[in-house]
């Protein structure tokens, strides 16, 4: 039996997959959270065999529990599911440590055999995403300007964009506000831009950010 935690906010999408995989010979959904902090605390008591983890919610959101999850419950595999599929998204969290990158529009028979094949060992790209990251090898001349953060910065980029303080950033991450700022500023720097409205302009026209997120 394949024991599986649905990481989401949107509680109308983690019932609907949640009984789309119930329904599968072989799985067991253990249960559905809404957040980074209760995946994390659900995988350390629980020890799930996959989680499917939505990257952008409340909290810390789905890259850092990603990370905890996978330092803590070595033998508990990640999928992340986001409608960002764009570069560096995927790249960023199979850097990681993830084990699969599904878009959320994904059909339930593709979320199946990612679930079997992550769970044999193996990793997981759709077609259409894995092809976007070749390409991306290719045509450095088409990466996305985001490429050169990293993880952290990364992270507090999807947080600034979707109207956190730098308060709450700096107590969601247990980070000081003077570190969520240098953080900001050395983005700043490296995007070439000037503030936290010019960095929501380039997630959006980039597709790190859409209109349904603000």
């Amino acid at each position: 039996m394949i024991k599986i935690l649905l990481v989401d906010d949107h509680i109308m999408v983690s019932s609907g997959m949640g009984r789309i995989l119930n329904d599968e010979r072989g799985f067991s959904v253990l249960a559905t959270v809404g957040s980074g902090e209760e995946a994390v605390q659900f995988c350390r008591k629980h020890n799930p065999d996959i989680v499917l983890m939505d990257i952008h919610m409340p909290g810390i959101g789905g890259m850092e529990a990603t990370k905890k999850i996978l330092r803590y419950c070595p033998d508990t595999r990640v999928i992340v599911v986001s409608v960002h599929t764009e570069n560096p998204m995927p790249a960023k969290v199979m850097q990681l440590g993830a084990s699969g990158f599904l878009s959320k529009d994904a059909l339930p028979e593709e979320v199946i055999k990612a679930i079997r094949k992550v769970h044999s060992g193996q990793r997981y790209l759709s077609t259409k995403i894995a092809q976007q990251m070749a390409l991306a090898e290719i045509d450095e001349s088409q990466q996305n300007p985001y490429q050169v953060l990293s993880d952290r910065e990364l992270q507090i980029m999807n947080m600034i964009t979707r109207g956190k303080r730098v308060q709450d950033i700096s107590e969601q991450l247990s980070l000081s506000s003077k570190t969520v700022n240098s953080y900001r500023y050395r983005m700043f720097e490296k995007l070439q831009i000037s503030g936290d409205v010019e960095l929501t302009h380039l997630a959006i026209k980039y597709r790190m950010l859409d209109m349904n997120d603000l």
